[in-house]
């Protein structure tokens, strides 16, 4: 027996097949398997050099970057510590050290 992924629209395991869709009886929402396969692999953030990142990990910064509405930059080499990934166009929300909360682009940074 195949286990069926769980609605995207609100969570719930109790989705069922019918024919090629996939739906969900708590809030009626329909779906493909291929729609769900999508999801799941857009969701996977990456680093500069490709390596998968997680929520809690450290990483650092491989570019200076100029934050916008203030005259501080940030360096090169900066370790940002316990990241959350979000999604969007900046992926990672973090608290930056004697800075404050920020949010990054995954593409700026590199696993620690």
């Amino acid at each position: 027996m195949t286990t069926l992924p769980p609605c995207p629209a609100c969570s719930s395991s109790l989705t069922y097949e019918d024919g090629p869709l996939l739906i969900c009886p708590e809030c009626a929402h329909e779906w493909t398997a291929s729609e769900a396969e999508s999801a799941e692999a857009a969701e996977i953030i990456r680093d500069a050099n490709g390596v998968v990142l997680a929520d809690g990990d450290t990483v650092t910064l491989i570019k200076d970057l100029k934050v916008k509405g203030s005259s501080q930059t940030l360096k090169v080499g900066t370790r940002v510590k316990n990241i959350r990934l979000v999604g969007g166009d900046h992926d990672i929300d973090c608290r930056i050290d004697g800075f404050g909360a920020m949010k990054l682009k995954s593409e700026f940074v590199r696993k620690a």
